[in-house]
């Protein structure tokens, strides 16, 4: 096993740029591109962090623009119309339940504040917007992006296995994973895995509520009584409701749309190898026990409320 590890070690870029070049097979699922991403991580370490943070962060958004000329305006405005209510509750009382869970097991008050934001809206993305906001140093960030990025990668295998266990309709599952898994990619991804219209269902909810960003972001420069302008604006959604005004009041080319959607899935599916190429042991050993418990426990709340609001409402 050693040798292997030696090997590995020496070659990391160019085994990570072979395992890259495997994503692009047709085969290759969001789920597997994950799971090459991981093992490699564990195995070899980081290798070029830099360009895999970069590409995670921009093609997802590239990704999401592009699933928005696959999806029709009035179709996805009652999806995301049905979860709103429960949207707003969660999103407060997700925040409050982080709160009290990181007194408790004296988390550090910024870090569990970065959690529970994570959790609460869409994981990296909220996480990079309050992270300034409340001026979190590099270990705070780095120690709250590692609990939700692992909380994501068990998402991403569990949940699409839990809903066919429990006989989720795609409606059911869509709207579960929208609330309940941190990561945009990730909910995209898990939504992929059960089917188109979960896909839909769960990308429009997500993204909904990912608007939340601004009016936390705000809200917390009161609490934490910051006047820091850096808060991360989610441009990337507005221009994914363009796409899909596009394509629902546009007469475009089948083939056009087509196109741009199977881009949009490909871009996911490689997206997932690069979070999965950035958990290394290294970030693993960064997030300890009292932080993952916190997440884990909050995860456990949002994902159980959630699923007995998709279960008796939806």
């Amino acid at each position: 096993m050693n040798a292997i590890e030696n090997f590995l070690q020496s070659k990391r870029k160019v085994v990570y740029v072979l395992l890259l070049l495997f994503c692009f097979l047709p085969m290759v699922t969001p789920p597997v591109a994950l799971f090459t991403g991981l093992v490699f991580a564990l195995v070899c370490g980081e290798a070029f962090p830099g360009f895999t943070k970069k590409s995670s962060k921009y093609l997802l958004q590239v990704s999401v623009v592009g699933l928005g000329f696959g999806m029709n305006l009035h179709e996805s405005l009652a999806s995301g119309r049905e979860g709103m209510v429960f949207t707003v509750i969660s999103v407060v009382g997700t925040l409050l339940i982080g709160s009290v869970l990181a007194r408790k097991l004296q988390v550090d008050r910024k870090t569990g504040y970065l959690i529970s934001s994570g959790t609460a809206i869409c994981g990296g993305s909220a996480i990079a917007a309050v992270g300034p906001v409340i001026k979190a140093n590099d270990h705070e960030m780095s120690v709250s992006l590692g609990a939700v990025f692992i909380l994501n990668a068990v998402a991403l295998f569990l949940f699409p296995v839990l809903g066919h266990l429990l006989e989720l309709t795609q409606q059911q599952f869509g709207m579960w994973a929208a609330i309940a898994i941190h990561d945009t990619s990730s909910v995209v991804g898990a939504g992929a895995a059960y089917g188109d219209e979960a896909l839909k269902v769960a990308t429009t909810v997500k993204l909904t509520r990912a608007l939340w960003i601004i009016p936390v972001a705000f809200v917390t420069s009161f609490i934490f009584k910051s006047k820091s302008d850096k808060v991360y604006m989610p441009w990337f959604i507005f221009l994914f409701v363009l796409a899909m005004l596009a394509n629902t009041f546009l007469s475009l080319p089948a083939l056009l749309t087509g196109s741009m959607v199977w881009l949009a899935h490909k871009g996911l599916t490689l997206t997932l190898f690069f979070i999965g190429a950035g958990l290394s042991r290294g970030v693993l050993r960064r997030v300890g026990m009292r932080s993952l418990m916190h997440a884990v426990l909050l995860w456990l709340v949002i994902g159980v409320s959630s699923l007995a609001y998709v279960w008796f409402f939806c």
